[in-house]
């Protein structure tokens, strides 16, 4: 069974076609979808590519979150359909509220780019599962707004919760709370990132091979969902 992911392109994505390029090379089909779409097609998970999206000046993310294709994403989400947004994805996840807390400038004001370790910390989401706890990878961090904030009692629910899917590992580059690389929903359906696994599938593009594991676990559970289910998960 092929599933189907859709990859959503915002004016100013930049990594929708490596994300493209993971799922193909993970057994997916990634399936194109613009900003201005008003359905999902049909897809049985969605990936937010990293990049930047129009209206950033005002706040990451800001803008993006009311494109129409959100309007088909954000109940969809709520009702279980996988979503994983990386970057500028996570960015509008949690304009959105399908996340919570914030994304903001970098400790430094300086954009980062370079390779940075993770560690899996949960590998109970849609998008670890193939993953083993503790598990250390290592991905491309690019961005200048990737300070994961939130409020104490929040970090303290992600925590106790088990909804944070990744730290950094040799503590944050950008002033992150709690060293917070990624965070899941209570449901683990969605999972925000803010380095890249996309640009860690192979040695020859990227440092590694530890991304890859985000696209072959979503295509393994999703499968199952609709194994069970004897249909596609909501969308």
């Amino acid at each position: 069974m092929t599933l189907k992911i859709g990859i959503v392109t915002f004016p100013g994505s930049l990594d929708d076609a490596d994300a493209s390029r993971a799922v193909a090379r993970a057994g997916g089909t990634p399936v194109p979808l613009w900003h201005g779409d008003r359905t999902l097609r049909g897809v049985d998970a969605v990936i937010l590519p990293g990049g930047f999206s129009y209206g950033d000046y005002l706040r990451c993310g800001a803008i993006a979150r009311f494109a129409p294709v959100m309007a088909e994403l954000i109940p969809a989400a709520t009702a279980g359909l996988p979503v994983l947004g990386i970057c500028n994805g996570f960015q509008i996840l949690c304009e959105a509220h399908l996340l919570p807390g914030a994304l903001t400038r970098n400790a430094g004001l300086h954009f980062i780019n370079r390779d940075v370790r993770i560690t899996i910390e949960s590998n109970q989401t849609r998008w670890t599962a193939d993953y083993r706890a503790a598990d250390v990878v290592t991905v491309v961090l690019k961005s200048g707004e990737g300070a994961y904030v939130a409020d104490e009692q929040t970090l303290a629910d992600l925590a106790a919760c088990g909804r944070i899917v990744a730290r950094y590992t040799d503590g944050s580059p950008n002033g992150s709370a709690d060293d917070i690389a990624g965070i899941a929903s209570a449901d683990g359906n969605i999972v925000g990132l803010m380095p890249h696994p996309e640009h860690a599938i192979d040695a020859l593009t990227g440092p590694g091979t530890g991304g890859m594991a985000f696209f072959s676990s979503i295509l393994g559970s999703a499968a199952t969902a609709v194994t069970a289910a004897g249909r596609a998960v909501p969308r």
